[in-house]
């Protein structure tokens, strides 16, 4: 299921008003939605935004795609950057998990070298006709 950060649009007729849904691509715009994460209002002067930045930062996490409107909305109150950042710190620790792994696995090659093999040394038995 594709999840999208949208607008679904509430209000009397030449009066908008916006809640922020996250909903499947393919519901309809005013239909079903799964949680709603903030609401626009852009009547009011200045224009009123609100977000719930956990909810938001969680769908973003979760791989849900905003919309251009609902993205350059999350660009004006800044959980674009604030998720961006998450996605670096991220990368840091997967970075410094793997610099772990790598250094013990070196470890364990080096004392594998370190110990000396020991050589076995299998004679092969001929037999003749006559044993047989």
């Amino acid at each position: 299921m594709a999840v999208k950060l949208r607008l679904k649009r509430m209000g009397a007729k030449q009066k908008p008003f916006y809640r922020i849904v996250a909903a499947d691509s393919r519901s309809p715009r005013d239909g079903r939605f799964i949680e709603t994460v903030g609401t626009y209002n852009p009547i009011k002067n200045p224009y009123e935004i609100n977000i719930d930045e956990e909810k938001a930062l969680s769908w973003l996490s979760k791989g849900a795609e905003p919309t251009e409107t609902v993205r350059s909305l999350f660009k004006k109150v800044g959980i674009t950057k604030k998720f961006a950042d998450s996605k670096k710190k991220t990368t840091k620790k997967e970075v410094k998990k793997a610099e772990k792994k790598e250094t013990t696995t070196e470890v364990k090659k080096e004392t594998a070298k370190k110990a000396p093999a020991k050589k076995t040394t299998t004679t092969k038995k001929t037999t003749t006709k006559k044993e047989k």
